[in-house]
């Protein structure tokens, strides 16, 4: 299966779903956007096989979001989209590619939906028991 992952290393969800990932059995293509951004066009088209709109896919904490105005609701796509490719930190994180579709995986478990079955259990950074040892999710409360 191919599977590419707009990672974050130093992001905690980033780093989770890139471990369920492997916990599939699959190595995905790791693409680190803030050193490799996707193009505008690409990420458009993500947008859209997402499900998404650009509002949804712009991340506030820790970036320049506010001094940018970018919570201005007049703001278009277009000058959305440009202040991503300027600032790529407004880009929320982790979005993962599959053969199954694209999702922004926030919280890191959305991307069970687009990967085969977990080869055994996870157990996410901060402790949370994702996956059992039989590979089934886990029920939450």
């Amino acid at each position: 299966m191919d599977v590419i992952i707009y990672h974050k290393p130093a992001c905690e969800t980033s780093r989770n779903t890139l471990a369920m990932i492997r916990n599939a059995g699959v190595e995905p293509h790791i693409i680190e956007y803030l050193k490799c951004p996707p193009t505008r066009l690409l990420l458009a088209q993500l947008l859209v096989r997402a499900g998404l709109t650009v509002r949804q896919v712009l991340r506030e904490k820790d970036t320049p979001f506010h001094d940018l105005g970018l919570g201005d609701p007049a703001l278009s796509d277009d000058a959305l989209l440009s202040a991503i490719g300027a600032h790529p930190i407004l880009m929320n994180r982790p979005l993962v590619v599959t053969p199954e579709g694209v999702r922004l995986c926030r919280p890191s478990e959305q991307v069970l939906d687009l990967l085969p079955p977990q080869r055994g259990q996870f157990i996410k950074e901060d402790g949370e028991r994702v996956i059992d040892d039989q590979g089934r999710r886990v029920a939450t409360a």
